[in-house]
């Protein structure tokens, strides 16, 4: 039986390719298919941001080789980026609450 951490691991990896064959190359993001994946998949996150450009400035930084598509690899830097700053703010919130870890 997967643990809770595989199990989060396979869901990201099927996440990412749920949204990587809708067209073109099927083992990268084109920037339509990132948005996508980013309205439906992480919309709180979307929402939060007040500029209509996120998608275009989250997409260049995610770039790095600059082949207007995103790896799987550089997806997950997304990722990681995101879960380090929620769980930043699940300390601050522990701080805040005087909550024990």
């Amino acid at each position: 039986m997967p643990s809770d951490l595989e199990k989060a691991m396979e869901s990201m990896i099927m996440v990412f390719h749920k949204y990587a064959s809708k067209e073109g190359v099927s083992n990268t993001l084109s920037r339509k298919e990132l948005k996508d994946l980013m309205e439906n998949e992480l919309a709180g996150f979307l929402k939060s941001q007040k500029d209509p450009a996120t998608v275009d400035k989250i997409m260049k930084d995610l770039d790095a080789n600059g082949d207007g598509q995103v790896s799987f690899e550089e997806f997950v830097s997304l990722v990681v980026g995101l879960s380090i700053a929620c769980e930043q703010c699940y300390q601050m919130h522990l701080k805040k609450t005087g909550a024990k870890k």
